[in-house]
């Protein structure tokens, strides 16, 4: 009998799900957690899901609730699931037999969006220098502000600067400190590294190595770096605008600082919207209409095939796009003096609707078994299929169900978008005939 083959998108699918179970049954070893007895399968499933999922969502505080042991095994997790489950075994297959079967090669490139197979092996390796590069770098002027500038000692200052740096660079949003970053929300020597590192893992892998090699000369840019960059652009300085200027006066959130602080922690809260999920500020006690705001921002994400979760901003900007075309009245939708192919529009239109259709169904179901209102579980929801990890502060108090929703809310962010392009990339039938054709009334 023939063995029947999965598709890579369920390879891929398979993988996550794989690390995620066996992440979680190592979490729920006594030993990563800070007193008597293991964690609790929930949660050690939601605290895995997380990591894996470089989300950022918690049920228990990573900083008092798991051992020095638990917390290097969330630190791992978010690098492979930052990285890519299928990547990183790649590397595995590189490093053993120097080479990679043609199986590996497919399955990579659905995980990554190489447009082919013979530049996978490239990607995979520049994915790697560029991860280490950046978060190095990172490591070290957080490790240098902690040690310096706040007298930690050494070592605790080099795993506070290693820890934040990987978590931020893969979007994951964990943190060290009760209160994430609260306590540092003026202090422009970590935050700043930190959105740094958020920005550049967000703008995706091949859009990094394009600007690596061709970072001033902007003409040899592909439509997806040239939509990536212009798109992160625009919506870091609307998200700060909008963000700072609501909770300017607020009493919680940025009014007690002063206006370089309250600049800086509203780019901050900015930059966490691109599915980072770190916290200077309450996110409890800002303004509902901030939460509307964040919502948007949040599902729309970050750049594709890198670490940060959403619709992506490329989604977004070809909807944008087809809008603008249609009010003008053109026959075909241009961007940036390239005319875009129709595939491309009933793929983004897919993964829309498929996204609000996630939303609406998990928010509902949070609103019959809770009492919370719709803004904040609106807000958790979002934050959750964004893989963003930012919450109100209602995670923790939600029940059971309500959290195993959201788990698979951080399942389905992190790999729906990815499965669904890579099975309609590589799924190619041919039709031989076509049906007559009639149009619908619209509006």
């Amino acid at each position: 009998m023939r063995r029947r083959r999965l598709h890579p998108a369920q390879v891929v699918m398979a993988g996550f799900a794989a690390t995620i179970l066996i992440g979680t049954g190592i979490l729920m070893l006594p030993i990563a957690r800070v007193g008597p007895g293991g964690a609790s399968f929930l949660e050690a499933l939601f605290t895995a899901t997380s990591a894996v999922c470089v989300t950022g969502h918690v049920v228990v505080d990573t900083a008092t609730y798991w051992t020095p042991f638990g917390q290097v095994v969330i630190l791992a997790l978010i690098q492979i699931g930052g990285f890519g489950i299928m990547a990183f075994a790649s590397v595995i297959g590189l490093a053993v037999v120097r080479r990679m079967s043609l199986r590996a090669k497919v399955t990579t490139a659905a995980e990554v969006h190489s447009m082919g197979l013979d530049d996978v092996g490239g990607l995979v390796l520049g994915v790697i220098r560029i991860s280490l590069v950046v978060e190095v770098v990172v490591a070290v002027m957080l490790t240098l502000r902690f040690s310096i500038g706040y007298g930690e000692p050494i070592g605790r200052a080099a795993w506070l600067g290693v820890f934040h740096a990987v978590s931020s660079f893969n979007n994951a949003g964990f943190a060290l400190f009760s209160d994430s970053l609260m306590q540092y929300a003026t202090d422009p020597f970590i935050c700043l590294p930190i959105c740094a590192a958020i920005i550049i893992g967000g703008l995706g892998f091949p859009v990094i190595m394009q600007l690596r090699k061709h970072l001033g000369r902007t003409l040899k840019w592909t439509m997806n770096t040239r939509i990536v960059v212009a798109g992160t652009l625009v919506l870091l300085v609307t998200g700060w605008v909008y963000i700072t200027a609501i909770e300017w006066n607020n009493p919680a959130t940025l009014g007690p600082l002063d206006w370089p602080g309250k600049l800086l922690a509203g780019f901050f809260t900015s930059v966490q919207t691109r599915t980072a999920g770190f916290n200077s500020i309450d996110t409890g006690a800002m303004d509902p209409a901030s939460w509307l705001g964040m919502d948007a921002l949040m599902l729309i994400g970050g750049g594709p095939a890198g670490t940060a979760g959403g619709i992506k901003i490329t989604t977004f900007a070809v909807l944008f796009f087809i809008i603008v075309t249609e009010l003008r009245g053109d026959g075909a939708v241009n961007v940036f003096g390239k005319r875009l192919s129709r595939a491309v529009h009933r793929q983004a239109i897919t993964v829309v609707l498929l996204a609000v259709a996630v939303v609406v169904a998990a928010t509902t179901a949070l609103m019959l078994m809770t009492d919370f209102g719709l803004d904040r579980l609106l807000f958790e929801v979002v934050s959750a299929f964004g893989t963003v990890g930012m919450s109100t502060g209602i995670t923790a108090d939600l029940p059971p169900a309500g959290q195993l929703i959201l788990v698979l809310l951080m399942f389905i962010g992190r790999l729906g978008p990815i499965t669904f392009a890579s099975s309609i990339a590589l799924r190619e039938r041919r039709i031989t005939y076509e049906f007559p054709q009639e149009r619908p009334i619209i509006g």
